[in-house]
């Protein structure tokens, strides 16, 4: 095995009841990430711009 594989492992193998948690559990947070994604995007679009808040504008009318 490569030393990548093996840190993917011992990663996987210290955060186990995190992985099985998130395999199992009816829970997710897809939209909370939704939401996230949509707002990096406009603050990229918006870098170097006129400022806070013009990007705070686009972030609520979005």
């Amino acid at each position: 095995m490569t030393v990548c594989l093996l840190t993917l492992v011992a990663g996987i193998d210290r955060d186990r009841d995190a992985v099985i948690a998130g395999l199992t559990l009816p829970w997710n947070s897809g939209v909370v990430e939704g939401h996230v994604n949509r707002i990096k995007m406009l603050k990229r679009q918006m870098f170097g711009r006129v400022g806070f808040n013009l990007l705070r504008k686009r972030v609520h009318l979005a």
